[in-house]
């Protein structure tokens, strides 16, 4: 039964494991074989959560998905987006040929803030860079970024800017009806070399992650 929502308060063992079960998914569909359907020991990963799984080979971005509203167990949440993001729409879908350079970023997020801003100069003085993801909301719109964006884009500006093209705004702009919301996450990662093939990785699964 779950009891309670998790926030990126994990441990690193918790967040090693639920990376390895990110990983062991993908193998699993990239060999065309049933993925483990056993939940984990850990009642962090068994509570509600909100995950991203990122995909990157070689640092070229593969596939982004997440969920910003914790609806079911975490580890549920990151084998479904994880499975997602080998499928991003808006970019190529991940193949056996990325397999040995794959790298694996788990981002859990706490719930989304709702900010009391009135415009951006507000914003741009609330946001803490490198720490805050931020949620743009308005009208049919919808747009995030997770606060490791802040890595490529650490000009709060060039954040903002970038995130409200992402959204489909104009950049410079402050649409009317804009609600921000800002979040935080913890991330894990799981990166290559993968010396073994997936259908050997997601074989080994349940003993790689008792170690």
């Amino acid at each position: 039964m779950v009891e309670r929502e998790v926030g990126p308060t994990l441990t690193p063992a918790e967040g090693t494991a639920l990376a390895r079960l990110a990983v062991a998914s993908i193998a699993a569909r990239l060999a065309g074989l049933p993925q483990d359907g056993r939940p984990p020991e850990s009642p962090g990963l068994r509570a509600l959560g909100a995950s991203f799984v990122t995909l990157e080979h070689s640092g070229r971005l593969l596939g982004c998905i997440g969920t910003l509203e914790a609806a079911r167990p975490l580890y549920l949440d990151v084998l479904r987006n994880a499975g997602r993001a080998m499928h991003d729409p808006r970019l190529p879908e991940v193949t056996i040929a990325d397999w040995p350079g794959l790298d694996v970023t788990i981002s859990v997020l706490t719930t989304p803030e709702p900010a009391t801003v009135t415009d951006r100069a507000d914003l741009l003085e609330l946001l803490r860079p490198g720490v805050d993801g931020l949620l743009l909301t308005g009208g049919h719109r919808r747009a995030t970024f997770l606060p490791s964006v802040w890595a490529k884009l650490a000009d709060p500006e060039r954040f903002l800017d970038a995130l409200l093209a992402k959204g489909g705004w104009p950049a410079r702009s402050w649409p009317d009806g804009l609600r921000v919301a800002r979040y935080t996450s913890m991330e894990f990662v799981d990166r290559g070399p993968r010396l073994l093939p997936p259908e050997s990785w997601a074989a080994n699964a349940h003993a790689r992650m008792a170690t």
